[in-house]
């Protein structure tokens, strides 16, 4: 039974999800919600029973100190509401958990309970994969949904995804079938420095989330620790010749890639993305704004050809043990949802 005392009436509400595991290269996707949590003031009002949906000899709890009493914090996924004011409010009730182990079905439909009666307006999961793509670009964010009509009203991908999925795609399949509007957006994480955290990765979900709802994020100190992640990325691969080809060759592939991409219509959306964020448009915001870092919009930045760091003796696509993805492609990783 799902009970919501004590949560106010929410203003436009949207949901945003993340689940660590199998859907969260670098730990990318959990760390922009816990992000959110943070800077917003969030404030959990629910948690699932973690006996429907965990294999604890999977996702062991943990045994903690407080005051000299031993307590047990069990994996499980929490549910908080943050209230976003300024000239255009809109609240967020922030999804934020553990890939479940068993009853996926229900576990989204538990979620789902949650905002049909919180009247949530959409859904937004994040997640993040292994992609062949060079650290010293800015972050790949694809937007994916099942929705035709969401596809073309938010300039979003129609997903054709076929393979296996994680919670990230079941739970926009269980959206779509529910009636709910679901977007999913994917960042590539380069799979030859894929250890967590990767605050660059970060920082681009945040970027794209910003957009798609239209409201200002507080950055805080990520904008600054995306930029360390890169000098220190460059300076562990500087000695190493052979992984500085390796790389040059993806920002080759790359920026090949994204040439038609350079039109006057993508450099006037990213122009006003900028001016919108320097003037202060979208409500409030302290500690910077959603951007790669530095000065001016990003299509006017150097994009760098920084150093590499060595990829591993023998990188796998996928693995939850290792902050894993969904499939991959050649151009940075194929999104699901």
């Amino acid at each position: 039974m799902i009970e919501l005392e004590g949560v106010p009436e929410l203003i436009d509400p949207v949901m945003v999800a993340a689940f660590e595991g199998w859907n969260d290269a670098g730990d990318a996707a959990s760390t922009a919600v816990a992000h959110l949590e943070k800077e917003w003031k969030g404030e959990v009002f629910a948690a699932l029973d973690a006996e429907d949906y965990y294999d604890f000899q999977v996702n062991r709890p943990t045994v903690f100190l407080e005051d000299g009493v031993r307590k047990i914090t069990w994996p499980t996924t929490r549910l908080s509401v943050v209230r976003v004011g300024g000239d255009k409010p809109r609240d967020l009730v922030l999804v934020r958990g553990i890939e479940p182990s068993m009853r996926w079905r229900s576990f989204c439909n538990e979620l789902l309970g949650f905002a049909h009666e919180l009247g949530v307006e959409l859904v937004v999961v994040l997640g993040a994969l292994l992609g062949d793509t060079p650290h010293t670009r800015p972050v790949p964010v694809s937007g994916v949904t099942s929705d035709p009509d969401l596809a073309r009203t938010m300039n979003l991908e129609e997903t054709r995804y076929e393979g296996p999925t994680g919670i990230v795609g079941i739970l926009q399949e269980a959206c779509t079938h529910a009636g709910v509007p679901a977007v999913s957006l994917w960042a590539a994480v380069p799979h030859y420095v894929s250890q967590p955290p990767n605050p660059k990765a970060t920082l681009a979900l945040l970027n794209r989330l910003e957009d798609l709802i239209d409201l200002r994020i507080p950055l805080g100190e990520l904008a600054e620790d995306a930029r360390a992640w890169q000098l220190g990325v460059d300076q562990l691969a500087a000695e190493d010749s052979e992984v500085a080809e390796y790389v040059q060759s993806l920002e080759e592939a790359r920026d090949t890639a994204e040439l038609p991409e350079a039109s006057g219509e993508a450099i006037a959306r990213e122009f006003e993305r900028y001016l919108r964020r320097r003037d202060g448009g979208g409500g409030p915001v302290a500690g910077g704004h959603a951007t790669d870092g530095g000065e001016g919009p990003p299509f006017l930045r150097d994009p760098g050809t920084g150093g590499r760091t060595k990829p591993p003796r023998s990188p796998r696509p996928t693995g939850e043990e290792d902050g894993g993805s969904g499939p991959e492609d050649s151009s940075g990783g194929s999104s699901e949802g």
